[in-house]
């Protein structure tokens, strides 16, 4: 046992921008467990999913909340004893808005905005006038982070050549100003003005820093600095040294990993997630936050990573105990702590990398390097162009097959049965889907029709348990988030089962000899990895649905 945690603010960050936008009463659940268990602070990440009267196209068609509703969480969150803070962006990350004429004229290039010019400064305003009446926090994150190419596309067509490190600081201090009018606090996601001292780099400082640019820093802005990929102490330590040289008192934010597909990474996140708080406690870091992202599709479910919370609370009061840590969680949520980290068996169908929740978790090897999300990319994997073929290792089916028995035991739990449901529905297709394009290409490649007729029922059941997965995850989805964004699950999906009745079809008009070959499977297999015919059997890390689903549609992100 260590001291408790001596700190200021300890919470949350929520992803309520990457397609889906939690309902108010989702967001009142995790404020009433978050605070039961110790956390004090909650943000909430809005790109563009949050009302500006005076910005109608702002957040459209994406369930933003209103300001009734950001008033209300305020409210219920203040009677919890969290501070709701506000994290909007500011500069990049802006993506969603720039589809519409009311903004395209006020964009550099890709999601950045055009900075120097009026408007965004118009529309900036705006969003504090918005977020100042909804929020009673003196915090506003305001973002910044991952503005690459800055001062490279309409702005250099405007300006010429420039010095990206100047036109960050003159834009920040622009917002600075802005935050000081509502008498606001502002924090910075800390990369892109840490990369102006090192580098380029987001690693450790040189000995020699540029102080004149930390001098720059307004007086009213704190650094953040975000690590979500390691679980070494020593790194947390250096990088957190680093940011104090450039400004004291620099938050952390980690992460309880959700955004790589349908399963949660919880043994990932609790081991990386104790290194940090190691590190934070060492180094005195009063204010700590852990995000959970929802990268391409918010597939996964924020709740699948009560282990991730619990386990996090436990370390800031102190308690490094798995066995006390597992029989509090069972006792505060009705189920075994080693059940609820079953959720993270999809992604790891061989057992290769968990096998008994944080019991396993000394297997990393201290980066995400050995980190994968197959249940992902082999669900949308094309049946018969099988981009991502070379990733298999053989025993995949069977795996599945497990997973989903375990799974199901617990999918009539009162509370969370609905997450365990979804999850063996998803393992049930895999079983039959991950390797059936193997097969029926092997299939094809021998000559016998009788062998692909045989596979012709595998495609009849995987039609009937892509039905089953739809609804669980149906379920799932709509117990958590507003309606919008769940038509970009049933274009997937959709798309999947549409997909997968054409191969179908297509193998019943080759078997009768309507036609006389299938194109695609004409067509040799390569590595996914780059390694040509070579290829190299183990899996992947691959989220982009755009990049799984087909070598034509690379960048798309329905």
């Amino acid at each position: 046992m260590n001291e408790e945690y001596n700190y200021r603010f300890f919470g949350c960050m929520l992803d309520c921008s990457r397609n889906a936008v939690m309902t108010v009463d989702s967001i009142k659940k995790w404020i009433d467990i978050s605070s039961d268990i110790g956390y004090n602070m909650l943000m909430l990440y809005t790109e563009d999913t949050y009302e500006i009267k005076s910005q109608p196209y702002f957040g459209y068609g994406r369930g933003r909340y209103s300001v009734a509703e950001l008033k209300e969480l305020n409210c219920y969150a203040k009677s919890k004893g969290i501070e709701l803070i506000p994290c909007i962006q500011t500069l990049a990350h802006l993506n969603q808005i720039v589809r519409w004429p009311a903004y395209a004229e006020h964009i550099d290039q890709k999601d950045i905005l055009l900075v120097g010019d009026d408007e965004v400064y118009n529309l900036i305003e705006d969003m504090f006038d918005t977020v100042c009446d909804c929020y009673s926090s003196e915090y506003i994150h305001v973002g910044m982070d991952e503005a690459h190419g800055l001062g490279r596309g309409k702005y250099y067509d405007i300006h010429g050549d420039n010095n990206g490190s100047q036109i960050l600081i003159d834009h920040l201090k622009r917002v600075s100003e802005i935050g000081k009018k509502h008498g606001k606090k502002l924090c910075i996601w800390a990369d892109m003005f840490y990369r102006l001292i090192a580098g380029g780099k987001y690693n450790d400082l040189p000995a020699e820093i540029d102080k004149s640019i930390c001098e720059q820093i307004p007086d009213n802005v704190e650094l953040v600095y975000w690590d979500y990929y390691s679980t070494n102490i020593e790194r947390y330590d250096n990088r957190i040294k680093s940011h104090n040289r450039i400004k004291d008192g620099t938050w952390f934010a980690g992460a309880f990993r959700s955004w790589w597909g349908f399963a949660p990474h919880n043994a990932y996140s609790i081991k990386a997630t104790a290194a940090a708080v190691t590190a934070c406690r060492n180094n005195n870091v009063k204010d700590m936050m852990f995000t959970i992202w929802g990268d391409d599709g918010a597939e996964c479910s924020k709740f699948s990573l009560l282990p991730s919370l619990f386990y996090t609370s436990e370390l800031i009061k102190g308690n490094n105990d798995d066995t006390d840590i597992k029989l509090k969680f069972e006792k505060k949520f009705g189920i075994s702590f080693d059940d609820f980290m079953l959720l993270d068996l999809p992604f790891s169908p061989n057992g290769e990398r968990v096998s008994n929740g944080i019991c396993d978790r000394t297997r990393y090897n201290g980066d995400d390097s050995g980190l994968f999300n197959s249940e992902k990319y082999l669900l949308y994997n094309d049946i018969f162009t099988g981009l991502l073929d070379s990733t298999l290792m053989g025993n995949e089916r069977e795996g599945f097959k497990k997973c989903a028995e375990k799974l199901h035991r617990l999918e009539n739990n009162a509370e969370w049965g609905y997450l365990f449901r979804s999850e063996a529905a998803l393992c049930e297709v895999l079983s039959i889907k991950c390797d059936l394009g193997q097969k029926t290409r092997k299939a094809y490649a021998s000559g016998n029709k009788v062998e692909i007729s045989d596979l012709l029922k595998d495609y009849d059941e995987l039609l009937y348990k892509l039905d089953a997965f739809y609804n669980a995850y149906r379920e799932q989805w709509y117990a958590e988030n507003k309606g919008q964004g769940f038509e970009v699950q049933d274009i997937r999906l959709g798309g999947l089962k549409q997909r997968t009745a054409h191969c179908k079809k297509m193998l019943e008009d080759y078997i009768s000899g309507k036609t006389d070959k299938i194109d695609e499977l004409e067509e040799k297999l390569l590595d996914y990895k780059g390694n040509g015919e070579g290829f190299q059997n183990k899996p992947v890390m691959e989220n982009l649905w755009g990049r799984i689903v087909s070598a034509n549609l690379i960048g798309q992100k329905f």
